[in-house]
């Protein structure tokens, strides 16, 4: 698995708007996985000051994670290979 990182724009939004779309990402996941198609959300980062979001993913092309915040109709402005450096516990 490969993870991504969907760059957003979401100034203005609110919490519960950010919360709804978190859900959605993540129900989406499962249900894609659920049909065959591997993906599974990470985390976000979300700077409310100027509305900057980094979602991760983690999926086998860049396609499955466009495909997924298109069908859940979550705005991005793209989606780039990302390292996930979190580190180890």
């Amino acid at each position: 698995m490969n993870v991504y990182m969907v760059e957003r724009s979401l100034k203005g939004i609110g919490l519960n708007e950010l919360a709804g779309a978190q859900r959605a990402a993540i129900d989406k996941a499962a249900e894609m996985t659920s049909q065959g198609t591997t993906i599974g959300y990470i985390r976000s980062t979300f700077a409310p000051e100027d509305g900057r979001c980094m979602c991760l993913f983690e999926a086998e092309k860049p396609g499955d994670v466009e495909k997924l915040n298109d069908d859940a109709g979550i705005p991005y402005d793209r989606v780039v290979p990302a390292l996930d450096l979190t580190p180890a516990a």
